[in-house]
């Protein structure tokens, strides 16, 4: 290859590299918060000029949006927590088809309320064999992984309460979905199994104490995506991974 040839395969790819997008995951408990912190990030990205996808899971494209509706009405919960998993699984397949991968592609930021973790609690908890969630995920996802998972944490105490607190839009209590009823002793494992799994994975993972004030919680949040990616937000400073900084709040 000449020399000049080389240069412009170089800078090519140096193009492709920096639009590429940043995949990023809010995993938590009922009443976590994860959505309201999502739309603040997605605030300061545009602010710097980047281009964010919000995004949720189950749902996220209209076939996943048609699953979630199933799965959050309790009708798939008689059919056992396996076909649960499918069917999360399945709407997943859609979504990183139809809404993920094509944002990624075109550079954008893609900030996702929940994704294949809280499969490895939800049904994970209720008993599915994590060998099955494992070839599941494998399916569903088709390598795109989150590049940062933030883990807002709350006690179920909490985040009942807020849950408890919410309003329809017009104005009257909002119904629970099949899983903000669960009881207590449930929301308490999955608490513990979603520390288990950041304690595990260090290197993804950020856990942010969620029962301090929003404008507190999306600082840390803030801080933390600073962190991790410093060269796409023009911050100086290590972007590689500590545990020891990246537990936040709590």
């Amino acid at each position: 290859m000449r020399d000049d040839a080389r240069v412009d395969a170089m800078r090519e790819t140096r193009g492709t590299l920096q639009r590429q997008g940043r995949f990023l995951t809010f995993e938590g408990g009922e009443g976590a918060g994860k959505s309201t912190q999502i739309s603040r990030l997605k605030e300061r990205l545009n602010a710097a000029g980047i281009e964010a996808v919000v995004t949720r899971e189950p749902g996220g494209s209209p076939t996943a949006e048609t699953i979630r509706e199933l799965l959050l009405s309790g009708k798939v919960k008689p059919l056992g927590a396996e076909i649960e998993a499918v069917m999360f699984a399945a709407a997943r397949a859609d979504h990183v088809d139809e809404t993920i991968r094509p944002a990624l592609n075109a550079g954008r930021w893609v900030l996702c309320d929940r994704f294949a973790d809280s499969t490895r609690v939800y049904q994970g908890e209720a008993g599915v064999d994590p060998a099955f969630l494992d070839r599941l995920e494998a399916v569903a996802v088709g390598g795109y992984r989150p590049d940062m998972t933030i883990l807002i944490d709350v006690s179920p105490e909490v985040g009942l309460s807020r849950v408890a607190a919410r309003s329809s839009s017009d104005g009257t209590p909002a119904d629970p979905d099949r899983f903000e009823t669960d009881t207590k002793e449930v929301h308490m494992r999955r608490r513990q199994l979603f520390l288990d799994l950041a304690a595990a994975e260090p290197a993804r993972f950020v856990v942010v104490d969620g029962s301090a004030a929003a404008d507190k919680v999306a600082d840390d949040i803030w801080q933390a995506v600073c962190a991790r990616f410093p060269l796409d937000l023009g911050h100086a400073g290590p972007a590689a991974p500590d545990p020891a900084r990246d537990r936040i709040g709590g």
